[in-house]
């Protein structure tokens, strides 16, 4: 189910370019500790300790208690969707923007680091899919083509105890948008 972020504090809480680092870290590999995080992203634990605080306050981290003594956290999973730009705010509008932003930016760097390490990721890399392509839909249509998009995502989703060995975190992206409005001058 989808859950719609419309606070302006969570949404700049999670628009902190740190938090989205961190978020990406957890998504990624796994649970980690606040040491193991500030390890991997070059922070100090006082840094990530307070921005994970920051994160579970607003519902996109948790602890995972099933790890023993130290404190674990893990991404918690889930559809989480921003108001269409109609119905934000002033306010959020630039928040949203720069999260994406950040976003896209995060995605290009993990794409740019699988061409670089490709050589060693064997069969992985020739089942990699690539697609592009332009189709004419209403406004409707596009909406609808998002939702079943989300919805094969979800077919395939399990939770890591049913993962089998053999499974790596496949990164899937759709970036679906009209084209600009501009016209070929003809004369």
């Amino acid at each position: 189910m989808a859950t719609e972020i419309t606070d302006l504090a969570a949404l700049r809480a999670l628009a902190h370019p740190r938090r989205q680092r961190m978020l990406q870290q957890l998504s990624l590999h796994g649970p980690a500790t606040s040491a193991g995080l500030a390890r991997a992203l070059g922070l100090n634990t006082g840094a990530t300790s307070y921005h994970l605080r920051e994160l579970a306050a607003h519902g996109f981290v948790e602890e995972d208690h099933r790890r023993g003594r130290e404190r674990w956290w893990r991404a918690v999973a889930g559809d989480i969707r921003f108001p269409r730009r109609s119905a934000q705010s002033a306010g959020m509008r630039p928040v949203v923007d720069e999260m994406n932003r950040l976003a896209y930016a995060a995605d290009l760097a993990l794409f740019e680091q699988l061409q670089r390490e490709s050589d060693g990721l064997g069969a992985w890399m020739d089942a990699f899919p690539y697609s592009r392509g332009t189709i004419r839909l209403t406004l409707g249509e596009l909406r609808e083509f998002f939702e079943e998009y989300i919805a094969l995502l979800n077919r395939y989703k399990r939770p890591d105890d049913d993962t089998p060995a053999d499974a790596r975190t496949v990164l899937t992206r759709l970036l679906a948008f009209p084209a600009p409005d501009d016209h070929l001058d003809e004369s």
